[in-house]
């Protein structure tokens, strides 16, 4: 494979013209594609093989024309001090709220009359109104939120108290704003690390393109795929990320042979050559983990996985050819001033190495030597007690009291719970698969269970075979108890009658997510494991980089644990409410930090099995390998760090607490796990790290990550092979 890649980024450096034109037309063809295309919808969200999904089915069988997975809200007025809603003119201008609702849309389904529907709270001081859309929240337009957030302006004039909750109003995340502080950071963090803006513009500039690609596609192809308007986010993301590391490691190295003396083409094809292998085998194991979420049955995040995979592979391929192609155009400024003026004042700055004071890598690496089984147990137990809080980990889906409290979803949500009790704000929607006599049956015996605060008579449709229960718990939707409730529903009532609604489906979810947690973790790290075998000849090596992956994420999930769940520094980073951790948590950590710490293990230890290949020392391999590559995989993990910790700075709960786990599995893997016990796991092992059993060596594939082949192939055409006076220097290159 390195000689493949490298005689490849040779040929893209001298037809330089050739590729950047090709990549530009991809880029051009891409946005014209995606400005063209139909516009996406919210692509539809099913969850196969549950109860609620089974239930929603049936209403759009039984009840035709009706909402059951449309948007909802709840418009909630409060009376003012001494006064009740039932009072004539509080009353008149509710109804006057009705009616604008009514009018205000044509995606409104229905609307209830507080005072027909029992809507009132019984000391008579909040009543709401229930609205129901057509479409999903992702569908309403601008225009129907606008008509809803309008609503009850006269009353509001009038002194009542008017909030709005529901999923109506929660349009998709912005998330630009983390990915311009993202971008800002990463070019900071790469003009310090390389000294030169030419060289720290190239890892954005190709980023950002591979990003504008692989977007711009699935934005193409949403709405004939249903690919939906978020499928994109995902892909930017891990886009950004992982295109800005491979562009970083490319670059280094391509700087590094220039150092050594080499011309820019041939240091181009061997910085391809080497570090292009460990962009592939990294690539895969990312798409690996992207695609691996096909495991959990989730049809829209199967195609979020694929889309976010298909921008992966954009990366590499970027990379590969895009990178040398413009490192053509770079010349010499690719590298600092003071860079270039030693190589000017010598013709191999090389010569020089020995006697240059070690780097921070260098120094480091050598204190691990020095001291591996203190630095290994530091980092062991110190990830271990940070993943203590991960055992007592609830998993499900936030509701509006994980809001700020300046938000209007957080207040209604306050009033329902003061006027109407806390599970007015997720009630149950029971279906019935029967007649009326089956229907109030069903309706009686949820009455009589723990956790119910009110059962609705049945809703029989029109053909008198199917009817629907509104079940208000006594707890909060996103408790404990509530789940509990709908369990004993489940377990007590008959094949006939199903639970769904917002909250079961909820509550489903985050079983669905925690049920292929393991299975996802076995494909993906299994996999992993496979591929990295291959890579480094070794059966230790994966092994440790698997396990060390796995602590430093469990040790993640128990600081978003202690944070969110727990409320232990929650002021700091702006958590208002405690609760149950997002059931997508754990499988989106595993996910992206498998793909993104899988980066820093390739990339660093790559570069210790090459110098162990080449001759050194098992001790000496890892002092090599961190010389030459923890300055740049610190400079990656500062950027990613930098790239998930802008998201805490949002407002939505779900995004902060991804950010935030992002941040810190990212700082623990890469600085305590990479950075610490890799080296010092190895320093122990020794030449036994790199062992494969003789049989296995026959079966598995020679890749030649490490370049041995190519080097062998370049020495073999080497002109100096035939002269004595230049053995050492030959060897040298």
């Amino acid at each position: 494979m390195a000689t493949f890649l490298y005689k490849l980024g040779r040929l893209a450096f001298r037809r330089r013209h050739v590729v950047t034109l090709l990549w530009i037309a991809l880029l051009t063809l891409a946005g014209v594609g995606a400005a063209t295309a139909p516009a996406a919808t919210s692509g539809s969200f099913s969850m196969p093989g549950t109860e609620a999904q089974k239930a929603f089915d049936l209403l759009e069988e039984r009840f035709p024309g009706g909402s059951a997975d449309g948007a909802t809200a709840r418009v909630v007025f409060k009376a003012p001090d001494g006064q009740k809603m039932t009072d004539p003119a509080n009353k008149t201008r509710v109804d006057e709220a009705v009616t604008e609702l009514k009018s205000g849309s044509d995606q409104v389904a229905s609307v209830t009359d507080p005072y027909t529907a029992q809507a009132v709270s019984q000391d008579g001081s909040t009543a709401y109104i229930h609205v129901s859309y057509k479409v999903n929240g992702m569908e309403l337009t601008d225009a129907t939120r606008e008509a809803l957030q309008e609503t009850g302006e006269e009353a509001r004039d009038a002194g009542l108290t008017v909030e709005i909750g529901g999923d109506a109003l929660q349009a998709a995340p912005e998330t630009g704003t983390g990915e311009i502080i993202g971008v800002v950071v990463a070019g900071i963090v790469l003009v310090i690390t390389f000294g030169s803006l030419i060289a720290a513009g190239l890892p954005l500039v190709t980023a950002i393109i591979g990003v504008g690609i692989g977007v711009s596609s699935i934005t193409a192809l949403a709405s004939a795929l249903d690919l939906g308007t978020t499928t994109g986010t995902l892909a930017s993301m891990i886009g950004l990320a992982v295109g800005i590391d491979y562009a970083l490691f490319i670059v280094s190295r391509y700087r590094a042979e220039l150092a050594e003396g080499r011309d820019r083409e041939e240091a181009a094809g061997r910085a391809v050559g080497t570090a292009g292998s460990a962009v592939v085998f990294a690539g895969l194991t990312v798409v690996i983990a992207l695609v691996g979420l096909a495991v959990v049955n989730i049809p829209i995040l199967t195609k979020m996985g694929v889309a976010a995979a298909g921008t992966v592979a954009i990366a590499v391929l970027i990379a590969l050819t895009l990178i040398p192609a413009l490192l053509g155009y770079a010349g010499k400024r690719i590298v600092g001033r003071k860079a270039r003026r030693e190589m000017e004042a010598s013709d191999r700055v090389a010569d020089a190495e020995p006697d240059a004071k070690p780097n921070a890598g260098t120094r480091w690496a050598r204190f691990v030597l020095r001291r591996p089984i203190a630095v290994l147990l530091v980092g062991v137990v110190g990830l271990g007690a940070l993943a203590v809080p991960a055992a007592s980990l609830e998993l499900g889906l936030p509701d509006d009291g994980a809001q700020p409290t300046s938000t209007t979803q957080r207040r209604a949500y306050d009033l329902l719970s003061d006027g109407f009790g806390p599970g007015s704000n997720g009630p149950l929607l029971v279906v019935v698969d029967g007649d009326r006599a089956a229907a109030d049956k069903a309706a009686e015996q949820i009455k009589g269970l723990d956790g119910v605060a009110a059962v609705t008579p049945p809703r029989p449709n029109k053909a008198g075979d199917t009817a629907m229960i509104t079940v208000v718990p006594k707890d909060r939707p996103s408790s404990a108890e509530t789940e509990e409730l709908v369990h004993d529903i489940r377990a007590k009532a008959d094949d006939s009658v199903l639970v769904t609604g917002q909250t079961a489906m909820n509550i489903d979810f985050s079983k669905k997510m925690n049920d292929a947690l393991v299975p996802y973790l076995a494909l993906v790290v299994g996999l992993a494991f496979l591929l990295l075998m291959v890579v480094f000849r070794s059966v230790l090596v994966p092994l440790k980089a698997a396990l060390g992956f796995l602590l430093s994420v469990v040790a993640a999930l128990g600081a978003v644990v202690a944070v969110f769940q727990w409320g232990w520094l929650g002021s700091l980073f702006g958590v208002e409410q405690t609760g149950p951790i997002m059931s997508m948590m754990p499988i989106f950590m595993v996910g992206v930090v498998f793909g993104l710490a899988m980066d820093y293990e390739v990339f660093l230890v790559t570069r210790m099995r090459e110098a162990y290949v080449h001759g050194e020392r098992p001790g000496e391999a890892v002092v090599t390998g961190f010389r030459h590559g923890a300055r740049v995989v610190t400079a990656a993990a500062v950027i990613m760090i930098a790239v998930f910790a802008g998201f805490i700075g949002s407002s939505e709960q779900m995004v902060k607490m991804i950010g935030f786990g992002l941040a810190t599995a990212v700082l623990f893997d890469a600085f305590v796990v990479r950075m610490a016990i890799v080296p010092a796991v190895l320093a122990l092992l020794g030449r036994k790290a790199w062992w494969l059993p003789g049989w296995l060596d026959r079966i598995l594939p020679n890749v030649d990550v490490e370049g041995e082949g190519l080097r062998k192939e370049l020495a073999a055409d080497d002109p100096r092979r035939d002269d004595p006076d230049a053995e050492k220097e030959l060897v040298r290159a």
